[in-house]
């Protein structure tokens, strides 16, 4: 009940007294000698300048980082979608004068928002680069990415819309380029499944990339205190209530009308305008909130809900260099037990041949159909060994014939080919030689011995 009992916030003039500011820390603190005077603080004052540090550290790690790897790799590729992180990253390569080496990738889903291309040519003129376009293969525009791909195919299937839409241009974008390391901006902050991510990952044995991560050990707040620190230009939709920016038809504000989000209230309620904030910023800055108007809507196979698009899942940045199954990219490999349908007379007449066999389409960019390369070849080999064949059509460079066809709505597709049947198309994802082998005589009536 005495004065002891005053809060820091009532008394906005407490003076605090410190022996080491996170100033002196980073650049090396000198001991204070005993009976020097203490430098009296305010507690706006300790805050400014522990901000101010902060954001000089991260800002030395993560330009050092890029630093390393501009130095260290030939073809150091930045995957641009524009959202905060990338925004300060872009910056950041021009501090560092590295935007005539790195390239910039973007991927064109054709369901962006409005404002982000218009947005992408603003950076081009202010920071002096031009960035590469990747588009569904094929398509240059929505209407042709219809027609190949049919309308609204992200409702009908969401992962084969993934796939199409973003993981393959993304892969064929770092072949393209010929990337031996991927700056992104994942942080830590993102959630469970970035919490221990760092700066730089090496490419993992066996294919992958290397990956610089130097946003890895901020936080959502460090980047807009950075962006209004270094007036970096963020995406439009930022200051009409947006944290993150992804295709507009399943990205919405936070809050949202509709609670849609999980966070419902008026759209713009909460918003960064030029260094400035509006409304309770925490709903945008607590610990992996930053994309929950992100997918909204959007499922995972398990029910669970939808929180990465494909491009950042294990493996996905790896960009196909070969074939499948032979092939280019296989000339010094073992021949192949999986026959190569090159047309679609070729693959029609399989088909229709009423021999039991076994046909795969597939698309040599698919992770799916990557992991279960080595499986398939140990059946084909079984297959082959008792006489039957086992082919493959590439699907992904002729979509509509093998939608028509051969049952086609993702890859792989696996169809046995019956004499009474035609095709019977195999669902399950449980992809090995003997669950193959028991679909097959479950089809046909043909037992094969593994």
């Amino acid at each position: 009940s005495g004065p002891h009992k005053q809060t820091m916030g009532r008394r906005p003039w407490l003076k605090l007294s410190l022996v080491a500011t996170v100033v002196g820390a980073f650049r090396g603190a000198v001991p204070r000698h005993r009976g020097a005077p203490l430098r009296a603080m305010t507690t706006e004052e300790m805050i400014s300048e522990a901000k101010t540090a902060r954001l000089a550290h991260l800002e030395a790690q993560a330009m050092r980082a890029l630093e390393i790897a501009v130095a260290n790799y030939e073809h150091p590729v930045f995957p641009n979608a524009m959202i905060v992180s990338d925004c300060i990253i872009t910056h950041l390569l021009d501090k560092v004068d590295a935007l005539d080496k790195v390239k910039i990738m973007v991927v064109d889903t054709f369901h962006l928002f409005d404002s982000t291309l218009p947005f992408l040519k603003d950076l081009e003129d202010k920071y002096g680069f031009s960035a590469e376009i990747f588009r569904a293969e094929g398509c240059e525009t929505l209407e042709d990415f219809e027609k190949i791909f049919g309308m609204g195919l992200w409702k009908t299937s969401v992962d084969e819309y993934d796939r199409a839409a973003k993981v393959e241009p993304f892969q064929r974008g770092l072949k393209t380029l010929q990337a031996d390391v991927m700056i992104n901006g994942r942080r830590r902050d993102h959630g469970d499944d970035r919490a221990y991510i760092d700066v730089a990952e090496v490419a993992p044995i066996g294919g992958g990339l290397a990956k610089l991560n130097p946003l890895a050990y901020w936080t959502f707040e460090d980047c807009f205190d950075y962006a209004a620190k270094e007036n970096v230009p963020l995406h439009p939709t930022v200051a009409l209530g947006y944290p993150s920016q992804g295709d507009a038809k399943d990205t919405v504000p936070v809050p949202d009308p509709d609670g849609l989000s999980g966070v419902q209230g008026d759209a713009g309620s909460v918003k960064w305008v030029d260094g400035v904030w509006t409304g309770d910023k925490t709903i945008w800055l607590d610990y992996g909130k930053e994309r929950i108007g992100r997918f909204v809507g959007l499922s995972d196979k398990d029910g669970s809900k939808k929180t990465e698009c494909g491009i950042h899942v294990d493996g996905a940045e790896r960009s196909w260099d070969r074939d499948l199954w032979g092939g280019v990219g296989n000339e010094d490999a073992p021949p192949s037990a999986v026959l190569t349908l090159t047309t679609q007379e070729e693959a029609l007449a399989f088909k229709n041949s009423g021999v039991p066999s076994v046909i795969v389409v597939y698309a040599p960019w698919c992770p799916f159909c990557q992991a279960m390369e080595a499986e398939f070849e140990k059946f084909a080999g079984v297959m082959t060994d008792a006489g039957f064949s086992v082919a493959k059509y590439r699907g992904d460079v002729d979509r509509p014939f093998v939608k028509a066809e051969f049952n086609v709505k993702a890859f792989p597709t696996i169809n046995v080919v019956t004499e009474a049947d035609g095709l019977v198309k195999y669902e399950s994802e449980d992809r090995t030689v003997d669950k193959f082998l028991a679909f097959f005589q479950e089809t046909t009536g043909q037992a094969v011995a593994a």
